[in-house]
C-alpha cells in the first residue's frame, strides 16, 4: 500500500561516555570458568520445535503458563516510566474486547480494519480478531484519506478500529463508507452512540458479559486454514494486491523460528517497526506471545537509544537502515572518545578466545551493551540487504546477528539464520517446513528463488489470475528475488528480477549489488541505481541503457572531509563522481556506472525503509552524465 514520504529522522542517541577500560575487564575474567560454559557446537535444528496450528492455541497456552509475566510495556508519556501489563491482564482485555465485538456489536465473522500507531489497543484488537472474531485488515497509518477509503471498500470492512491521531482522516471517509457499521476509537472510553464507540468502553462491557457467565468468545474454535487476515502489499491503491493469510500461516512462523532460535519467557522484544507490516506483527508480536516474552514499545525512531536504555530489551527486529544508523552513531562516539583502535583490537582478541570456547565479549564491551540497554542478545535484520561489515560488527560485539527472508506472501518467514550457525551475508536457510530452490540457474547458480512453504499465502484477494502467475502448479511461489543457494543450504540474494538491468550484450546487472558498494562511501547518504534510456539526440545506441546512480549526498560529511559547502554544486558533483569512479574499479566493465544524478531531499520509502524504485524511475532525470 502506498505511503507518504518516509524520512529517517536523526536518531537521538544519548550515549553515556564510553571509557571502555578493556585491560581492566580482561584482568578480572575467570577464563577457566568461562571455558566451562562452552558447549559442543550444534549443527542441526532444535528437536523441540513447536507444532502450533493457530494463534489462539499458543496464546491461550502462554497465558495459562505465564499469567504474571510482563506482556506489553508502553510509556503513558514521554517523561514517564514504562507501564507494564501482565499476560493475564492482556488476556482479560482481549477476551473482553472479543466478547463485546461479538455480543454487543454483532461483528462475528465480519471484517475489521485496524489503523494507527503501535500501541496497546492495537495489540488487543489484533489478538481479539485472530482468536475468533472475524477477518482482520491491518492498515498502514500513513495512507492518505483516499487510500484509506479505497482499502476499506475493497476489503469490505464492517468496522474500523482507529487511533485518536487518525480521527480527522476517519471523519473524512465516513460519508463514503455506508457499509461500515462501527467506528471504534483506541484509548477512548466513550459509550456507544450510533456508529461510534470507545474501545475501553467495549472492553469493559465485554468483561461484564464474561463475568456474567458468557464464555462464547473463549469457546470459539478457530479454523486454521480459513482466510482470516488480509495484508495489502506496497503499491498504489489501484495496483496493490491483497494477501490472504490464515491462522496456520502465522502459527507456522512460530514453529519455524522454534527450530532455529531459542526464545525464552525472560526475553524482551523491542518494537520499533510499524505493526501493520507482516514482519513486525508476526515476529515482533505473535512470536513473543508464544513464549511468554514481553514487548516494549518504542516511542518512535527519534527515541530508539533512549527507549532501549529504559526498556532493556534482549531482542530487536529491525531493517538494515536502522541497524546501520546505530552502527554509525556508536562508532562515531567510540572514535570521538579515541577508543576505536582499542575496540578493534579487542574484537580480534575476543574473537580468538571465542574460537576456543571462551566468550567474554559481554564483559569486555559492557559499556557498549549498556548504551543499548545492557541485555541485548539478538538483532534480526530483514526486508532489505545489509552491508556485511555491519552484520559482522554486531557479531564481533557478541550480539547474535540473524537475518530473515520472506515476503508478505510468505507471512513473512521462508528462511532464517540458525542462531547456532550464523552466516553473515546470507539471508539464512529455508525454514524446516519449507522447500526453496532456484529456477533456471545461470552459470553462477543464480536464478529466481522459488518457495514452497506452509507459511505461503492462500492467494491474492479477488485476483485469481495474479495468484496463478506467481504460484505454479506444483505449489511453488515465484518470489521475484534473484539469488543462489550454497552447498550448506544458505540463501544469498543478488537482486530483484523486476529491477534487473539487461545490457545490449544480454548481461544482467542487479542494482542492489552496486548500491551496496556505494552505500559504503562516506560522502553518499542514499543511492539508487537504475538503467536510464539515452536521450533522443544521444550518439549512443538507443537500445543500450545507461547504468545511472541517483545520489543524495551526505553534505555534513562532504563539509567535514572536503570543506565544501552544499551550495557549491559543481564541486559536490565532482567529489561524488570521483568516488563512483573508485567503486567502478571494483566492478566488471559492463556493471560500471556511466551516469550520475544528484538528488535533493531523501527518496520516498516504504514502511520498511526501502526506496520506491518505480517512483524514482518515473520522475524527471535532469542529472549530469559522467565523463
Amino acid at each position: 500500500m502506498k505511503l507518504k514520504d518516509f524520512k529517517m529522522p536523526k536518531l537521538k542517541l544519548k550515549f553515556k561516555k564510553m571509557r571502555i577500560n578493556i585491560p581492566e575487564e580482561i584482568e578480572n575474567i575467570d577464563y577457566s570458568k568461562e571455558a566451562k560454559k562452552n558447549q559442543k557446537k550444534r549443527t542441526k535444528p532444535y528437536e523441540d520445535k513447536t507444532n502450533y496450528k493457530t494463534v489462539k492455541e499458543f496464546f491461550f497456552k502462554t497465558v495459562k503458563e505465564h499469567p504474571g509475566n510482563p506482556c506489553i510495556l508502553e510509556k503513558p508519556g514521554h517523561k514517564e516510566d514504562y507501564k507494564v501489563t501482565t499476560y493475564q491482564e492482556f488476556y482479560d482485555d482481549v477476551v473482553g474486547l472479543g466478547t463485546a465485538l461479538i455480543e454487543v456489536l454483532k461483528l462475528k465473522d465480519k471484517r475489521v480494519m485496524i489503523i494507527g500507531e503501535t500501541q496497546y489497543d492495537w495489540y488487543v484488537s489484533y489478538m481479539a480478531m485472530l482468536c475468533g472474531v472475524g477477518l482482520v485488515v491491518p492498515t498502514d497509518k500513513e495512507l492518505p484519506v483516499n487510500e484509506i477509503e479505497n482499502i476499506a471498500k475493497r476489503s469490505k470492512v464492517s468496522a474500523i478500529i482507529y487511533s485518536p491521531k487518525k480521527e480527522d482522516d476517519i471523519e473524512k471517509v465516513k460519508s463514503s463508507l455506508p457499509d461500515v457499521e462501527y467506528y471504534i476509537e483506541m484509548k477512548s472510553d466513550d459509550g456507544l452512540s450510533k456508529d461510534e464507540v470507545g474501545i475501553k468502553n467495549l472492553i469493559k462491557l465485554g468483561k461484564a458479559i464474561v463475568n456474567g457467565g458468557n464464555k462464547n468468545f473463549e469457546k470459539i474454535k478457530v479454523n486454521p486454514d480459513e482466510f482470516r487476515i488480509l495484508f495489502w502489499t506496497s503499491g498504489t491503491t489501484s495496483n496493490s494486491k491483497g494477501v490472504m493469510l490464515s491462522n496456520r500461516n502465522l502459527a507456522e512462523n512460530i514453529n519455524a523460528v522454534s527450530a532455529y532460535v531459542k526464545v525464552y519467557p525472560t526475553d524482551r522484544f523491542f518494537s520499533v517497526l510499524p505493526l501493520h507490516h507482516c514482519y513486525e506483527s508476526t515476529i515482533g508480536f505473535l512470536l513473543p506471545m508464544a513464549y511468554g516474552s514481553s514487548i516494549a514499545i518504542c516511542e518512535g525512531l527519534r527515541y530508539v537509544a533512549q527507549n532501549m536504555q529504559e526498556a532493556k530489551p534482549t531482542a530487536m527486529l529491525a531493517v538494515p537502515l536502522l541497524i546501520e544508523s546505530l552502527y554509525k552513531k556508536i562508532n562515531e562516539k567510540i572514535v570521538k572518545n579515541k577508543k576505536d583502535k582499542l575496540v578493534n583490537s579487542m574484537m580480534q582478541f575476543t574473537n580468538a578466545l571465542k574460537s576456543v570456547g571462551i566468550d567474554v565479549k559481554r564483559k569486555v564491551f559492557k559499556e557498549i551493551y549498556d548504551n543499548l540497554g545492557g541485555e541485548l542478545r539478538i538483532i534480526v535484520s530483514a526486508a532489505a540487504p545489509i552491508d556485511k561489515k555491519v552484520g559482522e560488527w554486531v557479531q564481533d560485539l557478541g550480539i547474535g546477528f540473524l537475518q530473515g527472508y520472506g515476503l508478505t506472501e510468505t507471512a513473512p518467514i521462508s528462511a532464517l539464520t540458525p542462531e547456532y550457525e550464523p552466516s553473515v551475508g546470507s539471508v539464512g536457510r529455508a525454514i524446516v517446513q519449507a522447500d526453496i530452490k532456484v529456477k533456471n540457474p545461470n552459470e553462477n547458480g543464480e536464478g529466481e528463488i522459488l518457495i514452497k512453504s506452509p507459511t505461503l499465502m492462500l492467494g491474492y484477494y479477488e485476483m485469481p489470475e495474479e495468484t496463478a502467475k506467481v504460484i505454479d502448479k506444483d505449489g511453488y511461489f515465484n518470489s521475484g528475488d534473484i539469488g543462489y543457494i550454497d552447498e550448506k543450504g544458505f540463501i544469498y540474494l543478488t537482486g530483484r528480477s523486476k529491477n534487473v538491468i539487461v545490457t545490449q550484450n544480454g548481461k544482467n546487472v542487479y542494482p542492489e549489488e552496486i548500491e551496496m558498494l556505494l552505500e559504503k562511501v562516506d560522502e553518499i547518504k542514499e543511492v539508487f541505481v537504475y538503467g536510464k534510456a539515452p536521450e533522443a539526440n544521444s550518439k549512443k545506441d538507443d537500445k543500450e541503457l545507461i547504468i545511472t546512480a541517483k545520489v543524495v549526498p551526505n553534505y555534513d560529511k562532504i563539509k567535514e572531509i572536503h570543506d565544501i559547502d552544499k551550495d557549491d554544486e559543481d564541486k559536490v558533483y565532482d567529489i561524488i563522481w570521483n568516488k563512483i569512479k573508485e567503486v567502478n574499479k571494483k566492478l566488471t566493465s559492463y556493471k560500471a556506472i556511466k551516469s550520475l544524478e544528484i538528488k535533493e531531499g531523501e527518496f520516498e520509502k516504504t514502511s520498511t525503509m526501502k526506496i520506491k524504485r518505480y517512483k524514482e524511475i518515473n520522475k524527471d532525470k535532469d542529472g549530469k552524465e559522467g565523463k
